[in-house]
């Protein structure tokens, strides 16, 4: 391109000094003119070799393409490859910010130039629950045109679930109708992801990377300022675990009780072990071998030791899924396999049976090889944190439901819980991590009152909770609503919460065992009876905590708080839900669920 009249004719040159700068800039390239821009920079601040000659030009910072990387995320797994995906970016020359997408302006987008998108999918297709707002409105027909702007979408889903990376694969789908350009396939990932999302990062970052001559043409400022810094990940990850031992183990409920919760105390191996309340602990555990002998013995590999040994410590041998079932079809043939992979049949076949009932139900001699190559690894378990490091340094406590259950003829154990339950004592070692959860926070003003709600291990965060803010001398008040089966053998750490209130750590608890009357009573009774004290503490800035499951109690205590919160409104749900939203905008309504 021929660029003419750089110079005006008042510029302090001679006419023929003009026209020739004028011929030389015009010829010139992009990069040539910005080295004559810090050339010129260097010349001017001084910089003379000691000959007396010029110096050679300060060398010229590359502009930096930004980088608006935006994730969905559950469990914190799309938020550690995000923070991850950062530090490639930065290494890279990007100027990259991470942003969460329940914290992400919609408007923002079409300026943001490139975008990579790491998306998780929840239960059974739906967004997670954080990004439920900004990813309805990204998908109505008031979202901004992107025209031109960059996109690639990293989806993580779990293929035991029908609708597998359905929102990642939504999104992805959205962005190009809104005027993307997909800058990278996108890739749909399992639970054995990590390998996999490093290489698609990288690849996708080369991709979106400017071309040397056109830098300058590639940059558009975006003010990332309004966006929150997100935490770096911790030391120890799935991928780094570290090895703790067992203290502790003990089983908290009375001999009477239908349950059995584990309460477990581990002393990791390292000083630099650290954990902050309401994050999770994932436990790396091992399968049952006898399951494990069971499962080879179905595909006639019964005996085979070392195959065993991979088999306990390293592959589910548990989940049945339906592309599980459909390569088994084409690895032996069998047209009924196949008929199984179908939606509906499957959803019939798979109700409460695991891998297993596949190999029993239609046998086929397997090879190692082949039975490996069915597999995917084994994936980490997260139990939330029950103590504080504040007050139990160099502990980490979790709070685990041993499952057991029973099912078409077979006796069914969780993987995990069963694993510190059945196969594990004091003295034993296990590897675990850090799973960070900064969307279950206590306040950072410790003045602040806070109103905690669970059911059965739903609890085990609010030990660490009122624990922390024992240690830190924290004085604002706190609520404790505690649900479980009978009072007498399911009051899970009754007496340390006798202790608190007490002490005024733990300023109010209120229970439901459902099974010690006639009707059942849960918590969301208990807050539904005490609705006008709650409308109190909201009032006065406390911050609401629920965790437990989200199909079950978390689902229940929701709708409740909808209903309270309407109760001002005469009753307008809408209302409700809308003063819902404005507590989870604020980070006044937190939750954990699984």
């Amino acid at each position: 391109m021929t660029v003419r009249h750089l110079l005006p004719k008042s510029a302090p040159f001679t006419t023929d000094d003009i026209e020739m700068l004028n011929g030389l800039v015009g010829r010139s390239s992009p990069t040539q003119r910005t080295w004559l821009a810090g050339f010129f920079a260097g010349l001017e601040a001084g910089q003379v070799q000691a000959q007396g000659a010029p110096a050679q030009p300060a060398a010229v910072q590359r502009p930096k393409v930004p980088l608006l990387i935006l994730y969905a995320s559950e469990s914190g797994n799309a938020e550690g490859l995000a923070l991850k995906a950062r530090k490639a970016a930065d290494k890279q020359g990007f100027q990259s910010r991470v942003v969460d997408m329940a914290e992400a302006d919609l408007a923002a987008l079409p300026k943001a130039k490139n975008i990579l998108v790491i998306a998780s999918t929840w239960g059974e297709g739906d967004p997670p629950q954080r990004a439920a707002d900004f990813y309805g409105a990204l998908m109505g027909d008031a979202a901004p045109r992107i025209d031109g702007v960059r996109f690639a979408v990293l989806a993580l889903g779990d293929t035991a679930y029908v609708n597998f990376c359905l929102t990642g694969r939504k999104l992805d789908e959205r962005l190009e109708a809104l005027g993307g350009m997909r800058a990278s396939a996108r890739a749909d990932l399992d639970l054995d992801f990590a390998k996999q999302a490093a290489e698609w990062t990288d690849r996708t970052l080369k991709v979106l990377a400017p071309v040397e001559d056109d830098v300058t043409a590639n940059i558009v400022h975006v003010d990332f300022k309004s966006y929150p810094e997100i935490d770096n990940e911790p030391r120890y990850t799935s991928e780094n675990p570290i090895e703790a031992e067992i203290t502790t183990l003990v089983d908290l409920n009375g001999s009477g009780s239908t349950r059995e919760t584990w309460h477990v105390e581990f002393a990791p191996d390292a000083t630099d072990f650290e954990y902050t309340v309401g994050d999770a602990i994932g436990v790396l555990a091992e399968n049952d071998p006898v399951l494990v002998e069971d499962l080879l013995v179905a595909v006639g590999l019964g005996g085979d030791s070392a195959l065993a040994a991979k088999l306990v410590t390293s592959y589910d041998v548990t989940t049945l899924s339906r592309p599980l079932v459909d390569a088994y079809a084409k690895l032996t043939g069998r047209y009924d396999v196949s008929m199984l992979a179908v939606a509906e049949s499957f959803a019939a076949f798979s109700a409460d049976r695991q891998l297993i009932d596949l190999f029993l139900a239609f046998p086929e001699k397997l090879k190692a090889e082949q039975l490996l190559a069915l597999l995917r690894p084994l994936p980490p378990r997260l139990y939330s944190v029950a103590s504080s490091h504040a007050s139990n340094n160099g502990e980490v406590h979790l709070l685990v439901g041993a499952v057991r259950w029973a099912s078409h003829g077979r006796a069914r154990n969780g993987v995990a819980s069963t694993f510190l339950a059945d196969r594990r004592k004091r003295g034993d070692k296990v590897r675990i991590y850090v799973k960070p959860n900064r969307h279950f926070r206590l306040p950072v003003d410790g003045d602040r009152p806070m109103i905690m709600i669970g059911s059965g291990t739903g609890v085990a965060p609010y030990r660490g909770f009122i624990a922390e803010r024992a240690a830190l001398g924290a004085r604002g008040k706190s609520w404790l609503f505690f649900g479980e089966r009978n009072y007498t053998n399911d009051f899970l750490y009754q007496l340390e919460w006798q202790d608190h209130v007490a002490s005024g750590a733990l300023s109010r608890i209120d229970v439901a065992f459902s099974r010690d009357q006639p009707e059942k009573i849960y918590v969301q009774n208990r807050l539904w009876e005490r609705r006008a004290e709650l409308q109190d503490w909201i009032g006065e800035g406390a911050h609401l905590y629920v965790c437990g499951d989200e199909k079950g109690m978390a689902r229940d205590v929701n709708e409740t708080l909808v209903r309270i919160l309407a109760e001002p409104h005469l009753g307008d749900l809408d209302a409700g839900r809308s003063r819902l939203k404005e507590l989870t905008k604020d980070g006044r309504y937190q939750r954990d669920v699984y």
